[in-house]
């Protein structure tokens, strides 16, 4: 790849282990970055590590921890240039009479909380350069009900209203926010039914809509984009990368 267009930058990337995140890891050192790469497996992060050499720093923890989302921050060091948000779990496609708090709670704090913590982190170092670019995996879910179970669609619904509130208010201020919205894609994502009932009302809509599963390159090249000075107009959007999902 002949672009360098993170060269001198440094990316903080969630979920760096694997998918999504990985392959977006690989996409901004290709093109000359130095990434903070956080993960929960340490297993992960270590042969990433290895096949990245020193332009990837990593961080092993859960951002549901407040103690590892400082951590993050400070491996990054007083620049960071650019953040994606790619760390997220699925609930099981479990409907509302079945979900238990738990299940919630650890949806939510985990595809929302814990993003909206690590983006208010960033914001005072990019406030200081007047820079910087945020990107948040949402998902088709945060478009429609008949893509996930309850606690995940209203969690990548959350995710759109973040993005949206964030660019509003820093665009401004030299930071652009957006988002992308995958489909299906080929990662390691926990996505086994847990209800019965819940398989049957979705069942029919992806039999029917479903596009084919992307690759986690074909959603790392957007992420790359919209975190490159080539989306330097590009802020509060909501971006689908889906196959044409959000078409049907």
């Amino acid at each position: 790849m002949s672009s360098k267009r993170f060269a001198g930058r440094t990316v903080i990337v969630t979920g760096g282990g694997s998918g999504i995140g990985k392959a977006t890891v690989e996409r901004i050192v290709a093109e000359g970055g130095r990434v903070v790469a956080v993960d929960i497996s340490q297993e992960r992060l270590d042969e990433l590590a290895a096949e990245l050499g020193g332009a990837v720093v990593t961080v092993t923890g859960d951002l549901t921890d407040s103690a590892v989302v400082t951590a993050t921050v400070d491996a990054a060091g007083d620049t960071i240039d650019g953040l994606a948000n790619v760390a997220g779990i699925m609930d099981g496609f479990v409907p509302t009479a079945e979900l238990q708090d738990d299940m919630w709670e650890r949806v939510m704090a985990v595809n929302l909380t814990a993003m909206m913590k690590l983006t208010r982190a960033v914001l005072a170092p990019m406030l200081a350069a007047g820079s910087g670019s945020i990107v948040n995996v949402s998902s088709e879910a945060g478009h429609r009900a008949s893509a996930a179970g309850t606690a995940y669609t209203t969690s990548k619904h959350a995710v759109n209203g973040f993005t949206k509130s964030t660019a509003f208010f820093y665009t401004p201020k030299g930071i652009r926010c957006n988002a992308v919205s995958p489909g299906g894609v080929a990662t390691n994502v926990d996505s086994t039914p847990q209800t019965a009932y819940g398989m049957e009302r979705l069942g029919p809509f992806f039999q029917t809509n479903l596009p084919r599963t992307a690759q986690p390159e074909e959603l790392a090249a957007v992420i790359a984009f919209l975190l490159s000075d080539d989306a330097s107009d590009v802020s509060g959007a909501i971006i689908p990368v889906d196959g044409g999902w959000a078409a049907v």
